[in-house]
């Protein structure tokens, strides 16, 4: 793991915040990336994700880099920094605070570290080895002191609370298979995008259930969510790295209700 990683993540995560708090609750354009239907992007997505890639293009050259605007580079290097300058524009272009910045890194295809920013409420959630090379993730408010942070304890689904970002997003799904998950739950909550999966890493929520995630949506938020005690895998219990169908959850007998939910 590289020593400076902690460092590094507070530079990038800071540089974007430049970009993006400015921006955000003012009257700014927005540009539709699909117009078959509405996928927004800003100028707060781009110059953000640009902030970002300047740094780590001056640090690391050697490594590659996956965004969500600007494509991929160095495809082939062992390390990959996941960025979503952005993640969840149309919150943010509706001012609402549960938008981030999602910076991942992989090695070799596998999540190493990660961090989840959300400026406007000064929250910075981020995981990481520390010196005794312990695994775990933490969060800082205003640049204070690091709370370390631990999943729920809840083990049956029927105490649980899950999120998705919006339930749209999953009427498509064969049979609707989320539906008769959430059925089963205590709570239900919609619309948190990346801080759905932040909230879980603090142990405040205990599912969350998504579909049709990139890998820029999922890779910062999973080494967040295990080394906080929690499981991020697909809906048939698989490798979520890259997006796709994602559930993550506080704990492993609640996972494996919510799998046999999903599979049902």
């Amino acid at each position: 793991m590289l020593p400076e990683l902690e460092n590094t993540f507070h530079e990038l995560c800071d540089a974007a915040a430049r970009e993006t708090l400015p921006r955000f609750r003012s009257q700014l354009a927005v540009d539709n990336k699909r117009p078959a239907d509405f996928d927004p992007v800003t100028e707060g997505d781009r110059m953000a994700e640009k902030a970002i890639r300047e740094i780590l293009t001056s640090k690391y050259p050697e490594h590659g880099i996956i965004g969500e605007e600007f494509g991929t580079q160095n495809p082939d290097a062992d390390y990959q920094w996941i960025i979503d300058p952005i993640d969840g524009t149309r919150a943010f272009i509706s001012g609402i605070p549960v938008w981030g910045t999602l910076i991942g890194l992989y090695f070799q295809n596998k999540p190493v570290a990660g961090v989840a920013d959300q400026p406007f409420t000064r929250e910075r959630y981020m995981a990481l080895t520390d010196a005794n090379g312990e695994n775990k993730s933490v969060l800082s408010h205003n640049h204070g002191t690091p709370i370390r942070l631990q999943t729920s304890q809840t083990l049956d689904v029927s105490l649980a609370t899950v999120m998705t970002t919006s339930p749209d997003l999953l009427r498509n799904e064969k049979d609707e298979t989320y539906f008769r998950l959430e059925q089963q739950t205590k709570l239900v909550r919609y619309g948190c995008d990346c801080y759905a999966y932040c909230l879980l890493a603090s142990g405040h929520v205990d599912l969350v259930v998504e579909s049709g995630l990139n890998i820029y949506d999922i890779a910062a938020l999973i080494p967040i969510i295990e080394n906080a005690g929690g499981i991020v895998t697909n809906w048939q219990g698989g490798d979520a790295s890259n997006g796709g169908q994602v559930l993550a959850a506080a704990n492993k007998k609640l996972h494996e209700q919510a799998i046999q939910l999903l599979q049902s």
